[in-house]
């Protein structure tokens, strides 16, 4: 058997300081939203990408995609959003197998009224500890780091 390829002192440092904000930082994200809004990161990941699609709306397979999350997860949190009255579930009119998560006006006012403490959260925690270029690279690295993830897991979860 091979012996193991070690990381270099270096890449430990740059793995444990990405460990470090893989494990904090969903936490504060988490804290911050359920505090002033009431909402788990994720379900207002879900209402903010409802909100940005054309007429509010998308199939639940791509929106399970785009929110990195399982048809299965995404299900649970649109029942939940619907019981808040935040999201309805239409059938597509193209396709009688596909169904639509389409973001009410309740829903809209919510990511409306919950977007700037967010961005705010986010800002103070990421992008104030940044200089200029430094944004750039964090963009180009988790780039790299989520080709690398689908490459080796296949594309995000959906």
């Amino acid at each position: 058997m091979a012996e193991p390829r070690w990381l270099t002192d270096d890449e430990q440092r740059a793995w444990r300081g990405l460990v470090s904000v893989v494990l904090r930082l969903p936490g504060a994200l988490e804290s911050q939203l359920q505090r002033e809004a009431d909402l788990s990161h994720f379900e207002y990941w879900v209402l903010a990408l409802l909100s940005e699609a054309d007429g509010r709306a998308r199939r639940m397979r791509d929106l399970a995609q785009l929110a990195n999350g399982s048809l299965s997860r995404l299900s649970h949190v649109v029942t939940r959003l619907e019981r808040r009255g935040f999201v309805a579930r239409e059938p597509a009119p193209d396709d009688a197998r596909s169904t639509l998560a389409v973001l009410t006006d309740a829903g809209y006012a919510q990511v409306v009224a919950t977007a700037p403490g967010h961005v705010a959260t986010v800002r103070a925690l990421v992008f104030d500890a940044l200089a200029g270029r430094d944004v750039a690279d964090l963009e180009r690295i988790c780039d790299a780091l989520v080709a690398s993830l689908d490459a080796h897991t296949g594309p995000r979860a959906g």
